[in-house]
C-alpha cells in the first residue's frame, strides 16, 4: 500500500463516490417539472436543451471540484470564461489567427488567470476567497475594456461547430462535457494528483508530512480551473458566435452549488466529478423548469441560493453523522 492509498480519505478511494440525496432531488426534481410543465418538459428536444445548458455550467463545476476539494474556493470562473472567450475571439477577428489558435488562446487566457490566483494564494498567502473575488473583478473589468463593453461577433465556421454543432444528433458542447468530465474524473480518483488534492483538502500537515508540494499543487489546481473556465469560455462564444465580456455573471455561484450539492465536501477532503455532474444537471432542471413555468429570472437566483444554502447544511450534516460514526 502506497503512502497515498493509506492516508487518502475514504471517500477518495470510491470510484464512483455520490451522495445519494443528489440523485434523490434530482429524480424528484424531474418528476415535479414533468408534471408541472407538462407536455413540454418531457420531451427529448427539452433534454437535449437541459444538457446543453448544463454543459457550461459543468465545465466551471469540474474545475471547481478540484480546488473545493483541497479546501479552496474559486469565485472568479465566470469573470475567467468571460475573459477568455473575449480574448479568444479577439485573436481571430482583430488579429486575423487562423481557427486553431482560438482554441489555444482560450485555454491559455483561462490558465493564465488562474495561475495567478494560485500564485496569489501561495506565495502571497491570501486567502482563496480574497484572491479569487479579487480575479472575479479584474478578468471582468480587463474583457470589458479589451471589448469596449461590446461582445466580439463573428468566428470561424469550425468554432461555431463546437458550441452549434450536433453530430449523431447530440450538441458539441455535451460531448465536450462527456470527455471533459471523464477525463476528470480518473485525475482526481486514480492519480496522485487527484489523491492528494484531497489529502491538501482533509490534512493539509499530513500532505506536508508525506513529501506533498502543496503550494506547488494548490497552483496546479487553480489553474486547472482557469484552464476549465477558459473551455467553458470558449464553448459559450461558439454557442452564441461572440465573445461577450458580460457572460457568465454570477455562474461561480451556480457552480459552487452544483459541486457542493453534488457530494465534494465544501471544507475539502473529499470530490466527485459524477456528483458534480449530477450536481450540474440538478441546477439544469432547475433553470430551465422554471424558465418553461415563466417564472421570473428574479424569482430564479432566489432558488439558487436556497439550494446552494440547502447542499451545504446537507453537507455539514453528513459530516456530523460521519463523525459520530
Amino acid at each position: 500500500m502506497t503512502a497515498a492509498s493509506a492516508t487518502a480519505p475514504p471517500a477518495a478511494r470510491r470510484a464512483f463516490s455520490v451522495r445519494l440525496e443528489s440523485l434523490l432531488v434530482l429524480a424528484v426534481l424531474i418528476a415535479v417539472m414533468s408534471f408541472a410543465a407538462w407536455p413540454y418538459f418531457l420531451t427529448i428536444s427539452n433534454a437535449l436543451n437541459i444538457l446543453l445548458a448544463s454543459s457550461t455550467l459543468g465545465l466551471l463545476a469540474i474545475g471547481m471540484t478540484f480546488v473545493i476539494s483541497s479546501a479552496g474556493i474559486d469565485l472568479s470562473v465566470g469573470s475567467i470564461m468571460a475573459f477568455a472567450g473575449v480574448v479568444g475571439c479577439l485573436t481571430v477577428n482583430n488579429l486575423g489567427a487562423p481557427w486553431p489558435v482560438c482554441i489555444v488562446a482560450c485555454i491559455v487566457a483561462g490558465v493564465f488567470a488562474g495561475a495567478i490566483n494560485g500564485a496569489l494564494v501561495t506565495f502571497a498567502a491570501i486567502p482563496p476567497f480574497i484572491a479569487t473575488l479579487g480575479m472575479l473583478g479584474v478578468a471582468r473589468g480587463v474583457a470589458l475594456v479589451l471589448t469596449n463593453g461590446v461582445p466580439v461577433y463573428g468566428l470561424p465556421a469550425p468554432i461555431v461547430y463546437l458550441g452549434q454543432g450536433r453530430p449523431w444528433g447530440v450538441p458539441t458542447p455535451i460531448l465536450i462535457l462527456i470527455a471533459a468530465a471523464i477525463a476528470a474524473h480518473v485525475v482526481l480518483q486514480h492519480t496522485r494528483f487527484g489523491l492528494y488534492a484531497q489529502i491538501v483538502g482533509d490534512n493539509e500537515g499530513a500532505a506536508r508530512a508525506m513529501g506533498v508540494r502543496v503550494e506547488r499543487l494548490k497552483g496546479q489546481l487553480y489553474a486547472l480551473s482557469g484552464g476549465l473556465a477558459g473551455l467553458a469560455g470558449l464553448v459559450f462564444s461558439a454557442r452564441v458566435n461572440a465573445g461577450d465580456p458580460t457572460a457568465g455573471i454570477s455562474y461561480e455561484l451556480t457552480a459552487v452549488t452544483a459541486t457542493i450539492i453534488g457530494g465534494t465536501n465544501l471544507f475539502g477532503g473529499r470530490g466527485s466529478i459524477v456528483g458534480t455532474i449530477i450536481g450540474a444537471l440538478i441546477m439544469g432542471v432547475l433553470q430551465n423548469g422554471l424558465n418553461l413555468l415563466a417564472v421570473s429570472s428574479y424569482y430564479q437566483q432566489i432558488a439558487i441560493g436556497s439550494v446552494l444554502v440547502l447542499a451545504v447544511w446537507l453537507d455539514r450534516l453528513n459530516r456530523s453523522e460521519g463523525r459520530r460514526r
